[in-house]
């Protein structure tokens, strides 16, 4: 036995003689690695290549493949019978806001999302779990008619089971590719034409990610690949090589994006000479050429108003030919110095530039701060460290003004961790007045039992994401009460504790959110079964007799609201919809739904009255919605046939 206290012994293989068929493929594997697939197995077809090639007859063509990735494909466009409810008593002053929190499966949300939300998003950030072999992948098998989806994960409300993902099933990059590929095919379809998604990434994955990307968004329309700085200090490691930054890719939608850059600054512009043209900046007249490079270009240039002479810089020329020089000077464009030993300088005008805006460099060192000052953004804001990994705000907002300047813009980011994008929107909203709205999808899960988190009473990460943005709110209320105050002479502000944030004139709409959960329909599933022992006439009585008892069930306890939010959002409404009662209805009650985009009348009663329906019988300008069990077979007719496609009986 060996001495090794590191070396374990397997008692099988103690009795067998050696393992020759698995020396011979660990050598083939040695000898030529590209026979084997990521989880190690032998590919026999590529194998088959090698020996006899006339033997395997395929097309060969670019792609990227990877196990489960047609199922994952499948799994993006199958139809989901969940639904999204309320949450009334987690929500942040729900009616002055648009913004959603969304607790739930993101792939389930999504697929909620995707009718309503259809090209309606300006910008995606999502910071999805890393792959690093042993971290959870999200479970795509969500069925309602599992209880164990609902409860096994040990979370009380409306739980998800989400799949261990360790080294030993070896396959953890086809599990993470899976999980991503179904969410961004779906993700694609929420973009508008000139969008854009932002990924962050480590090295573990981000080359397949963009080559994943490349498959989903179009190789075309890759935008770039951004690297930022996340430690200030090297890490050890085996290899002596320390990783401290890590990636955000970026792709557009399609070729209408306006990328903006980073907004330039005119401070340096003035107009000391009261050209008509407007403030302006002296810059460089010279290029870096020699004279032996461009002799047309090398010669003395003369101040016309007082003769001194500036002899050209045999290895720095200026930068036109002399007959322009005369023309840039007879239109005012050349500063000459009153001291001679300084150099002509180009007057540059702020109204002729291209563009107020400078290219973004993908090395964004300069820019974005490091994950200590996510850390310390968290700890200020929350008062302890409950959550690991971060992303700081200015990442956030930074690539947010790449895109988001108008009002009606929405972000969404549905792997929201903490909740850092919603605050980094709202504080960006207070800063320039503008009015984003953003969407965050977190799933439940658990903290550690050990964590700080949930020994502060945050049960799961949702519970983090949305607290911590009813704190961003909080805060910001506080301040404004605090400006408004001294602006009466009420408050000694310049005594008061200075904040993190200077959040300049703020604006007091849009502050808040309404917190949504994800969960089983309202709608009963239809579970029967025929009985073989039954003739089919006795079959289809027994299944009349199934769905009447069904009905009823959904009759007697529905929730009226909940049951509103469903059909709405599987109409294509969104969810900041409002409703307002039709007093013109005696005999049922009847709401007008309306979310901007789209409107209709909805009734929930469990019996359409026959006044109702003659009023629609002859006012068919607006469409109705009302539940098919409130309906008789006359009723339904007389309704359909007067109204078309306009009348929806769910």
């Amino acid at each position: 036995m060996s001495n090794d206290k590191n070396h374990t012994e397997n008692p099988i293989e103690n009795v067998q003689s050696h393992d020759w068929n698995k020396e011979r493929l660990e050598q083939l594997k040695q000898l030529m690695p590209d026979l084997f697939t990521n989880e190690g197995k032998l590919n026999i077809s590529e194998l088959k290549k090698v020996v006899d090639p006339e033997s395997v007859n395929e097309t060969e063509r670019y792609e990227f493949r990877w196990f489960g990735k047609s199922n994952a494909k499948r799994e993006a466009f199958t139809p989901t019978d969940a639904t999204l409810v309320y949450d009334d008593e987690r929500s942040v002053n729900p009616s002055e806001s648009e913004n959603l929190i969304i607790e739930g499966e993101n792939l389930a949300v999504l697929k909620l999302l995707s009718n309503s939300y259809r090209e309606k998003v300006k910008c995606i950030y999502i910071d999805p779990p890393y792959n690093t072999g042993k971290d959870f992948v999200y479970s795509d098998s969500w069925k309602q008619d599992k209880a164990e989806y609902w409860e096994d994960a040990g979370i009380t409300e409306n739980g998800y089971k989400v799949d261990s993902n360790t080294e030993t099933d070896g396959r953890f990059h086809s599990n993470w590719l899976n999980m991503m590929y179904s969410r961004l095919l779906i993700a694609r379809q929420l973009l508008k034409e000139d969008g854009v998604i932002f990924i962050s990434i480590d090295d573990n994955e981000v080359h397949h990610l963009r080559k994943l990307c490349d498959e989903v968004f179009g190789e075309e329309n890759f935008l770039g690949e951004f690297i930022w700085k996340r430690r200030a200090s090297s890490a050890l490691s085996e290899n002596n090589i320390s990783n401290d930054h890590e990636y955000v890719i970026s792709y557009q939608k399609s070729e209408l994006v306006n990328f903006y850059g980073i907004e330039k600054d005119f401070k340096n512009y003035t107009n000391l000479d009261d050209d008509s043209r407007g403030p302006w900046v002296l810059g460089d007249l010279t290029v870096g050429m020699t004279a032996s490079m461009r002799p047309n270009q090398a010669y003395d240039l003369i101040d016309p108003k007082t003769n001194i002479t500036y002899p050209c810089n045999p290895n720095r020329v200026w930068a036109f030919i002399p007959e322009s020089m005369k023309k840039m000077i007879d239109e005012g464009r050349v500063h000459f110095p009153d001291d001679p030993s300084k150099r002509p300088m180009q007057k540059r005008f702020q109204n002729e530039l291209k563009s107020n805006f400078n290219p973004l460099s993908t090395l964004i060192f300069d820019k974005v701060g490091l994950n200590t000052e996510a850390t310390k953004e968290m700890q200020n804001l929350m008062g302890g460290n409950y959550f690991d990994y971060t992303k700081p705000l200015s990442l956030v907002k930074l690539l947010s003004q790449q895109i988001c300047i108008k009002d009606s813009d929405i972000i969404l980011d549905f792997f929201a961790g903490s909740g850092t994008t919603g605050q980094a929107i709202t504080e960006l909203n207070q800063k320039d007045g503008r009015n984003r709205k953003y969407i965050l999808v977190q799933l439940p899960e658990q903290t550690d039992e050990k964590s700080e988190a949930y020994k502060a009473g945050y049960k799961k990460i949702s519970d983090i994401t949305i607290e911590r943005n009813k704190r961003v709110v909080e805060k910001i209320q506080k301040r404004l009460k605090e400006k408004e105050a001294k602006r009466k002479g009420e408050f000694d502000f310049d005594k008061a504790a200075e904040e993190s944030v200077d959040y300049g004139n703020s604006i007091k709409t849009g502050l808040g959110f309404k917190v949504f959960k994800l969960q089983k329909s309202n709608f009963p599933r239809v579970e029967f079964a025929p009985d073989p022992e039954k003739t089919e006439e006795e079959n289809i009585e027994l299944l009349k007799k199934y769905i009447k008892n069904k009905e009823a069930q959904l009759i007697s306890a529905f929730n009226k609201d909940e049951l509103i939010t469903e059909i709405l959002i599987k109409n294509g409404f969104k969810l900041n919809y409002t409703l307002s009662k039709q007093k013109q209805f005696k005999k049922n009650e009847i709401l007008f739904a309306s979310d901007e985009d789209k409107e209709t009348l909805i009734c929930l009663d469990v019996i359409i009255a026959d006044e109702t329906v003659e009023h629609f019988k002859t006012h068919t300008d607006q469409k109705l919605i009302v539940l098919e069990r409130a309906l008789n077979t006359t009723k339904k007719w007389n309704l359909k046939h007067a109204m078309g496609d306009k009348f929806n009986a769910f």
